[in-house]
């Protein structure tokens, strides 16, 4: 009896699907701020977007917003399987011909909208010079700088304030860190030396972190290996 009457398999599959789309909504999310007049991180191809009805300049970016749009379809269909089954007693009832329309309709959201980026992601065109612009505001290597003068044998508490103070220095100066002169950068720790050049540049910050599911470089191609790998067994 509990057989013909059970409905995990829905709820199970309902759930990994909005699982999948809460993924996808955070990525178009990204996408319709980096793709903005705002941000100009990405490009979007033209096909995957629309023009807007009263300004000329503008770009829609259709996919993202449509993906992104679905998401809370799908979340619906969880809660509507959940509530279908939460007040049956054992066995088949009626109420269970009402599963189908919320399982179908997952299964081409999901579809549809998985072939759309896969179809969109490898013709994104990054801006490369606006992320690396924006990349440099905000003092992003500060912790670098604070790890980097821990490393000369300063606990932790006092390299938090070297770097406030070096960062207050900045903000007065309109200098990021990586622009101060190394005479300037000593004024707040004797302990700092030309090679700390090396922890502040972007490049640096981001291969400082060479560990599995760190930022470096080889670090991220190995995890894109792996990924790859693990695709290909399936």
């Amino acid at each position: 009896m509990d057989s013909v009457s059970d409905r995990d398999f829905a709820i199970e599959f309902t759930s990994v699907g909005a699982l999948i789309m809460m993924h996808m909504s955070r990525f178009s999310e990204e996408l319709v701020l980096w793709a903005s007049a705002q941000f100009r991180f990405v490009d979007l191809p033209d096909r995957f977007c629309t023009g807007s009805s009263i300004m000329p300049q503008k770009k829609n970016p259709d996919v993202p917003e449509l993906v992104r749009g679905k998401t809370g379809r799908v979340y619906g269909h969880l809660v509507s399987l959940l509530t279908l089954m939460k007040s049956q007693p054992l066995a088949y009832n009626k109420d269970n011909q009402e599963d189908k329309e919320p399982i179908f309709d997952v299964v081409d959201t999901l579809r549809d909208s998985l072939r759309a980026f896969a179809d969109m992601a490898p013709h994104l065109i990054a801006r490369k010079d606006d992320m690396r612009e924006a990349a440099m505001r905000g003092f992003s290597t500060a912790t670098d700088l604070a790890d980097y003068v821990v490393l000369k044998g300063i606990p932790f508490r006092d390299a938090h304030e070297i770097v406030g103070k070096a960062v207050a220095y900045g903000l007065k100066t309109g200098k990021d860190l990586s622009e101060m002169t190394l005479e300037e950068l000593q004024q707040f720790s004797n302990d700092i030396t030309a090679d700390v050049f090396d922890v502040l540049s972007l490049e640096g910050s981001v291969a400082a972190r060479d560990h599995i599911g760190g930022t470096a470089p080889k670090q991220v191609r190995a995890a894109a290996k792996r990924a790859r790998d693990t695709l290909a067994l399936r």
